[in-house]
C-alpha cells in the first residue's frame, strides 16, 4: 500500500509537470486596444479580428491575452507592464500614434506592433505596421517605371498628413517634376490650382490666338474659330501626371480644380494614395480614371465576408490590418521555433497576408502594395 500510495504521487507529480512545460510552451500575444469609451466599438472590432485570425492558424501554441487601453497613453503604459510581468514579450497596438508616447519606459524586449501608419524615427520597441506613405509611394514608383511617367506633379494638403507625405517621397525616392502643397480650405483650392497651373495665362492664349484668327484674311478663318471656341485653354503643361496625396471630399475638390482649369484625367493621369477602394468614388465620373495603390481587394472583400458571415456586423480595416498582424507574429514565431527575442523582427524578413506582402528589416515594417484604377464606375486591378 506504501508503495502504491508513493507511486501515485509520483503519476500525480509527473502530470503536473508536464502540464505546466506544456503551458510555458505556449507563447503569450499582448493585445493592446480599446474595450471601453468612445473607441469601444473599434477595439473589439479588432479583438474579433484577431481571434478570427487565431481560429485560422489553428495552433495553440499561441495565446492571444486582450487588454483595454481606454485610448490613453498612461493606461496603455500601465496594461503594457502587467502584460510583460506575465510573461509578455510581444503585443499587438496600440491603435493610435498618441498611445505609443511612453512605450520607451518599458523593456526594449518588449515589442509592440503599432497600428498607426505614422513614420517616425525607428524606436527600439515600437514599430508601425500601418500601410505608411513609403509603401504608397513604392507603388506609385512602380506604376510610373511601367507606363513611361516621367513628369510627375505632386499636390498635398497642407494638415496633419503633410509630414508623412514629405517623409514617404523621401524615403521611396520617387521622381517628381514638381510638387504643391495647398490650403485645406475647399474655398481656397480652385484658386491655388488656377494660380499654380498658370490657367489664367493659359486662358488668355485662347483669347488672344482667337481675336488673331478673327482679325486675320485666313480663308479658313471660320474652321478655325469653330474648332478655337471648342477649347477651354491653349498652352502646354508642364507634367504628365497629377499625384493627389489627399482623401475623401478633399481628394474629389482638388481633382475637380484641376478639370476646371483644363487638366483632366484624358490629358495627364491622376494618381491617389491608398483609397482603401473608397466606394463614393465610384459615382465620381469626372475624375476617371484614377489610379491608386492599395491592399488586394479581393482578399479585402473575402475578409469582409467571412467577418460579417461570423459576427453578423461588418469590419473595418484596422480591423482586417489586425488580422494579418495575428498572422505575421505567428509566421515569425514559427520561423524562429517559438523562440521570442529581439531579432524576430530585425533580421529582413517577408510574409504573405491578406493584404500583400509584408517586408520586415530592422524594426521597420513595409508593404508590397496592389494597384487599381477606378474607371467606368467599376475597380480593376492594375498589378
Amino acid at each position: 500500500m506504501k508503495y502504491l500510495i508513493k507511486f501515485y504521487l509520483i503519476l500525480i507529480f509527473f502530470i503536473i509537470f508536464c502540464f505546466n512545460s506544456f503551458a510555458n510552451d505556449k507563447v503569450k500575444i499582448g493585445l493592446v486596444v480599446p474595450l471601453s469609451g468612445e473607441d469601444e466599438e473599434l477595439g473589439k472590432s479588432i479583438l474579433k479580428s484577431v481571434r478570427l485570425a487565431i481560429n485560422d492558424i489553428n495552433d495553440d501554441k499561441i495565446i492571444i491575452i486582450p487588454r483595454d487601453n481606454q485610448n490613453d497613453a498612461n493606461k496603455t503604459l500601465e496594461v503594457s507592464k502587467d502584460l510583460y510581468n506575465q510573461g509578455v514579450k510581444i503585443i499587438i497596438g496600440p491603435v493610435f500614434k498618441k498611445n505609443t508616447l511612453k512605450l520607451s519606459q518599458l523593456s526594449n524586449d518588449l515589442i509592440f506592433l503599432s497600428f498607426t501608419n505614422k513614420i517616425d524615427e525607428p524606436k527600439k520597441n515600437v514599430i508601425s505596421a500601418g500601410v505608411n506613405s513609403i509603401s504608397q509611394f513604392n507603388a506609385i514608383k512602380k506604376f510610373q517605371s511601367l507606363n513611361g511617367i516621367e513628369r510627375s506633379f505632386l499636390f498635398a494638403p497642407k494638415n496633419e498628413i503633410l509630414e508623412e507625405i514629405k517623409v514617404g517621397i523621401k524615403k521611396s525616392k520617387i521622381k517628381l517634376k514638381d510638387k504643391f502643397f495647398y490650403d485645406s480650405d475647399p474655398t481656397l483650392i480652385t484658386k491655388q490650382i488656377e494660380d499654380i497651373t498658370r490657367y489664367a495665362i493659359r486662358k488668355q492664349n485662347l483669347l488672344d490666338e482667337i481675336k488673331r484668327v478673327e482679325n486675320s484674311e485666313d480663308n479658313n478663318k471660320e474652321n478655325k474659330l469653330s474648332q478655337l471656341e471648342k477649347l477651354d485653354t491653349i498652352g502646354g503643361i508642364n507634367f504628365d501626371s497629377a499625384i493627389i496625396a489627399d482623401f475623401e471630399e478633399s481628394l474629389k475638390s482638388v481633382a475637380t480644380s484641376l478639370i476646371y482649369t483644363d487638366i483632366p484625367p484624358s490629358r495627364v493621369t491622376y494618381i491617389t494614395l491608398n483609397q482603401w477602394f473608397d466606394k463614393s468614388l465610384l459615382n465620381e465620373s469626372m475624375i476617371q480614371p484614377i489610379y491608386f495603390p492599395s491592399v488586394n481587394y479581393e482578399n479585402y472583400k473575402n475578409y469582409l465576408i467571412k467577418y460579417k458571415n461570423n459576427y453578423q456586423t461588418n469590419s473595418n480595416q484596422i480591423a482586417f490590418l489586425s488580422y494579418d498582424l495575428t498572422g505575421l507574429v505567428y509566421y515569425l514565431l514559427f520561423k524562429n521555433n517559438f523562440v521570442v527575442n529581439n531579432e524576430i523582427f530585425y533580421k529582413k524578413n517577408s510574409f504573405r497576408g491578406k493584404i500583400g506582402i509584408f517586408e520586415i528589416d530592422k524594426n521597420i515594417i513595409t508593404h508590397q502594395l496592389n494597384f487599381y484604377v477606378i474607371e467606368n464606375k467599376e475597380i480593376r486591378k492594375i498589378f
